[in-house]
């Protein structure tokens, strides 16, 4: 099949998917690309926002649009690491004998949904960082491979932050996108009700399975990437941390750490994703800027100076990408 073909039909799927899951899910349209770019991109994601707006319903919905195998897992303050990746136990075989066999945890499964995970002790948080990174488990010296495609969701609440554990930096930063759910609008809610309070619930049609998002990871690799574009990305990752010349005056002042090169990595991909959702095959500026947001705001750690101030990471990757395009600008103008 020719790149053109594979591209339209990339395309295609991928609109079906988002149309099939606004069936159930009302607006958040946003969202729900955001959220499907990070699976197609093989990354997780972190979503932020209050209780009620549908974080769980949407990612329940796009397992059922995609044929996945969808497990939900509500992170408290007594989860231990053994309830997600599994443990061995003691059985008896017909002869007598007894020995270990490994019982699975919950996070074999295709798509993971880890509700409220900063309400888990940095312990049980950990036990999700192998498997993120390395799509594998350990369990007694032995390790556990698990099925592709491997996605997790986690969702952390904004509000009511007394006696929670917020995630380590380490922990973030596997995370390919951070998103922020908002309140639906007048007219949504209006629907909201429509749908859920009479007597028939809408529900998602299969409309992908897992060989074919496995395809669709493969085509955003081979999209191309122009070395002025590259460059671009990495300007942009430069210039989130204080002590390079590239930082604004935002940054020296109120970061301390800036964005590891998984930022990088997440601005690329992304990227990809919006190219060709454009029907293109090579990244421009304007992609990256489209995903700024989402790969950077969870990479920049704040000062103290910053929290006091309650300095927005948004506010911050809004300078930064002014003062990147305007350099970039300026350096096309002198040519």
């Amino acid at each position: 099949m020719e790149m053109k073909e594979r591209v339209e039909r990339f395309r295609d799927d991928f609109h079906r998917v988002v149309e099939e899951i606004g069936k159930v899910i009302v607006g958040q349209r946003d969202i729900i690309e955001g959220v499907l770019s990070c699976l197609f991109a093989n990354g997780h994601v972190l979503l932020e926002g209050l209780p009620g707006l549908g974080k769980t319903l949407t990612v329940s919905t796009m397992s059922d649009a995609l044929e996945l195998q969808f497990r939900r897992i509500q992170f408290t303050p007594d989860l231990m690491p053994a309830d997600i990746i599994g443990t061995n136990i003691v059985v008896e075989s017909e002869s007598g004998r007894k020995g270990f066999q490994f019982q699975k945890g919950s996070i074999f499964a295709n798509v993971i949904l880890a509700d409220e995970v900063n309400r888990a002790t940095p312990k049980t948080q950990s036990a999700l960082l192998e498997a993120m990174q390395e799509h594998t488990v350990s369990v007694a010296g032995v390790t556990h491979v698990l099925d592709e495609p491997f996605f997790v969701l986690a969702t952390q609440n904004p509000i009511e932050m007394e006696g929670t554990f917020p995630l380590p930096e380490a922990q973030l930063d596997r995370f390919l996108f951070k998103l922020k759910v908002g309140y639906p609008a007048q007219n949504e809610l209006a629907a909201i009700l429509d749908r859920t309070t009479a007597n028939e619930t809408p529900k998602a049609d299969k409309i992908l399975d897992a060989e074919r998002v496995r395809e669709m990871r493969w085509l955003i690799r081979e999209v191309t990437v122009a070395s002025h574009v590259k460059d671009y990305a990495v300007k942009l990752v430069f210039a989130t941390r204080p002590e390079t010349e590239l930082a604004p005056e935002i940054v020296k002042q109120y970061v301390r750490y800036g964005s590891s090169p998984r930022g990088a990595q997440a601005l690329i991909l992304g990227a990809k994703v919006r190219t060709l959702l454009d029907g293109r095959y090579n990244i421009a500026f304007e992609d990256i800027n489209q995903v700024a947001h989402h790969a950077l705001r969870h990479r920049m750690i704040l000062n103290f100076e910053g929290e006091a101030e309650g300095i927005d990471a948004d506010e911050i990757v809004d300078v930064v990408l002014e003062e990147v395009k305007a350099s970039h600008a300026a350096k096309s103008d002198r040519r």
